[in-house]
């Protein structure tokens, strides 16, 4: 005995059905049938022989109901649970898809992973936004021609290792504008004149000199007071550097108008912290070699993109730069020869020699430069002045009677009876210190 089956159909199928039936009824041609199902005529052609043959069962898939051959396993949707709530407990489902991948060889779609994560409450859906959406500029056409930069502060180390690196670390990071590429990323204290330049000293170095650098309107960067808006001459440290490399400084006037470097921010905040904590990274100097070595590399072969063009607009130093670059990388700042031929700065008192490689005299303005290395170098008319640094500042300035300091031998340098005995009472409260002289 033969049992009728309850057959299930969509009101697709039902129409097609219909068609079908007045195909085979020759109420339609081929192509008008083919038409009206919106399938090509040879397709139409095997549809009408299936329904000919079997009837209504003609318009069902022959797999409905089975298992597809593609079906993942039991074994393996758990296996990647496991792992997921813990180990990839607050990973994007992208982030995520790739480590199990790499790590575990279970090969699964970033939205089969989207889709365990969201049932085991470990991602949650992003709402639409309905915040006005900015648009981004067009990419620059070559490499070279802009890098973007910015510094990023965040707890990189989550919490780990605190008493040494810090609650927060900031990161500084350049993007190229044509490619998306991180050219080059450093874990620093701060975002200050000394880390940036050390930055930027290692960049140009490496790569040569961009066209532009593009970034936000930080201290460092830029001054901000109303007095430098028309005072084109008021200008940091930086723009100074920059202005003597070639190199154009363009500060963006809002966070989305570098948009390039902030999504990388807001990337690597995402995906560096976790990779740092899979890897056990602790330091700053372990993170800054897994920046270099490994996560740059691997990040840059996924995500970058091909440039319009191919040309490097990267600039080579040239033999002046290179030999004045550290100079050029410095901070600088103006002071004045007082009347006993010391310079003042920063608590330090600075001894002028008797014979420099130029002619120096009491009032002129030097300039002290405070290099990479921490050594203060004293410049005058392109010249570096000889001097030694003074363990305590001198009892009382002595106006000395020589005109100026010289490449020759002074003559006629003598002290008053005043002066020696100052002189005197400076080196015997050494003595009693137990400290060397000065010499």
């Amino acid at each position: 005995m033969v049992l009728n089956q309850l057959i299930t159909m969509t009101s697709k199928e039902v129409r097609r059905y219909e068609i079908i039936k007045n195909l085979l009824a020759k109420k339609l041609d081929g192509s008008e049938a083919a038409k009206q199902i919106n399938l090509s005529v040879r397709q139409t052609k095997r549809l009408k022989a299936r329904v000919g043959l079997w009837g209504i069962k003609g318009i069902i898939h022959g797999n409905r109901g089975k298992k597809g051959n593609r079906q993942i396993g039991e074994k393996i949707i758990n296996k990647t649970k496991e792992l997921l709530k813990k180990i990839y407990y607050d990973f994007n489902p992208l982030l995520a898809q790739e480590h199990l991948k790499d790590d575990h060889q279970i090969q699964l779609s970033k939205e089969t992973v989207r889709k365990i994560m969201i049932e085991e409450k470990l991602w949650h859906p992003k709402k639409r936004s309905t915040i006005k959406k900015h648009f981004w500029r067009e990419r620059k056409d070559n490499y070279g021609e802009m890098e973007q930069f910015d510094g990023s502060y965040h707890n990189w180390f989550e919490g780990r290792n605190q008493e040494e690196v810090g609650l927060e670390q900031c990161l500084l990071v350049s993007v190229d504008d044509a490619t998306g590429r991180i050219t080059k990323a450093v874990f620093e204290d701060h975002e200050g004149v000394i880390p940036v330049f050390r930055f930027w000293k290692g960049y140009f170095e490496t790569k040569g000199l961009p066209n532009a650098i593009y970034l936000d309107k930080f201290s460092t960067y830029k001054i901000n007071h109303k007095n430098a808006v028309d005072n084109q001459e008021l200008m940091t440290r930086f723009e100074r550097a920059m202005n003597q490399l070639n190199i154009r400084v363009i500060h963006a006037n809002s966070p989305q108008a570098k948009g390039r470097v902030e999504k990388m921010n807001g990337t690597l905040q995402r995906r560096l912290v976790k990779e740092m904590r899979l890897n056990k990274i602790n330091t700053i100097e372990d993170a800054n070699k897994y920046l270099k070595e490994i996560f740059i590399p691997k990040f840059n072969k996924q995500f970058a993109v091909k440039p319009k063009k191919e040309s490097d607009l990267h600039r080579k130093l040239n033999t002046d730069e290179k030999k004045n670059l550290d100079q050029i990388l410095s901070i600088q700042n103006e002071r004045k020869v007082s009347n006993d031929y010391t310079v003042r700065f920063k608590n330090n008192y600075f001894q002028l020699k008797e014979i420099q490689p130029t002619t120096v005299y009491k009032k002129d303005t030097v300039t002290m430069e405070e290099h990479l290395n921490g050594e203060v170098k004293i410049s005058l008319k392109n010249y570096y002045l000889d001097y030694v640094v003074l363990p305590e500042r001198p009892i009382k300035e002595i106006n000395v009677k020589l005109p100026a300091l010289t490449t020759k031998q002074p003559t006629g340098w003598r002290l008053t009876v005043s002066e020696q005995e100052d002189l005197y009472r400076c080196w015997l409260a050494r003595e009693m210190r137990g400290e060397p002289p000065i010499t």
